[in-house]
């Protein structure tokens, strides 16, 4: 699994979308970031209300000069049914990534166990959640990357953070590797 270093360039990510046709990380042109969100997939009862909470604040982020995109490894019909069940209006939604991609993007992948609580069958691999502050530069500012669904890193925070960071120029933290 590859451990992805701040300040270091990210992985390269391209990703079919629901609307939007290929999105491509490296011709984003974000005025600070670019906000990348994995998620489980439909049959997560957490994903829905988390990209929901995203969906309400894309506004927020946009004034701040960040782009933002979710994604997961579910194919395009299984996107579609969690995109309209969970009332994601606004919110770009990718699908279809790989476990190799992933893996580069140091997701953790789990084995599905059956049926959650919502009644959706786990795929038999997916990835748990990552979220990742890419810079305009390509460069990684902030990530967190989970073994589990729980505690997942709260938007409102991240937009407080977005309100020190900028005005203030400050650097990605956590890059001395040797």
């Amino acid at each position: 699994m590859t451990t992805l270093i701040p300040r270091q360039p990210v992985p390269e990510l391209e990703i079919d979308t629901l609307d939007e046709g290929v999105w491509q990380l490296a011709e984003r042109n974000p005025e600070h970031f670019t906000l990348v969100v994995f998620y489980r997939g439909w049959h997560c009862p957490i994903c829905g209300p988390y990209l929901r909470d995203l969906d309400r604040k894309l506004a927020e982020f946009s004034q701040r000069g960040v782009e933002t995109i979710a994604i997961s490894n579910d194919d395009q019909t299984r996107a579609r049914t969690a995109k309209e069940q969970w009332k994601i209006e606004h919110l770009t939604l990718g699908y279809g990534l790989s476990i190799e991609q992933g893996r580069q993007w140091g997701l953790f992948v789990s084995s599905g166990i059956g049926k959650t609580s919502v009644g959706v069958e786990e795929p038999d691999r997916f990835f748990e959640p990552g979220l990742f502050l890419v810079r305009a530069d390509g460069t990684l500012y902030f990530s967190t990357v989970q073994t589990m669904p729980f505690a997942r890193p709260s938007f409102a925070e991240i937009l407080k953070a977005l309100d020190v960071i900028i005005p203030k120029n400050y650097p990605a933290r956590g890059e001395v590797i040797a």
